[in-house]
């Protein structure tokens, strides 16, 4: 799915999903740099990005991977 990340003034990192308009700040990545890990969402949802440089400018829309389809929205 696609998703757009990018950065609030305060520094806080979100995700937004066009497709379910939603948008939820990330509460935990995986690697210290997000890309190629695994991010989680405040509402609950695991996403897996791609790789990138972690220089990476935000905002992005990346292709990303819901991991934890089973669990309820």
């Amino acid at each position: 799915m696609k998703i757009m990340i990018r950065r609030s003034h305060e520094g806080i990192l979100s995700a937004y999903v066009p497709k379910k308009d939603l948008e939820e700040p990330i509460v935990d990545c995986e690697r210290p740099e997000m890309w190629g890990g695994r991010i989680t969402l405040a509402n609950g949802w695991q996403l897996a990005l791609p790789e990138m440089s972690a220089d990476t400018t935000l905002p992005i829309t990346v292709e990303a991977r819901r991991l934890n389809e089973g669990v309820s929205e």
